[in-house]
């Protein structure tokens, strides 16, 4: 059976996310308010994968 680590998940959907809103970010007409929401919700995602992988290991 597949068995994907605890955290890896998070940590990958966190890195999209802010790549998203980084990308959003170039776009002027977007306010930056939404831009920094969308990049904050992204590394929260990343750190708290991070830790659930460093927690996990073997």
């Amino acid at each position: 059976m597949n068995s994907v680590r605890e955290g890896l998940i998070p940590t990958v959907l966190g890195t999209a996310v802010t790549a998203a809103g980084y990308a959003i970010k170039q776009n002027r007409r977007v306010d930056s308010m939404l831009s920094n929401t969308v990049v904050g919700f992204g590394l929260a995602h990343i750190v708290l994968g991070a830790i659930d992988l460093f927690e996990h290991r073997q």
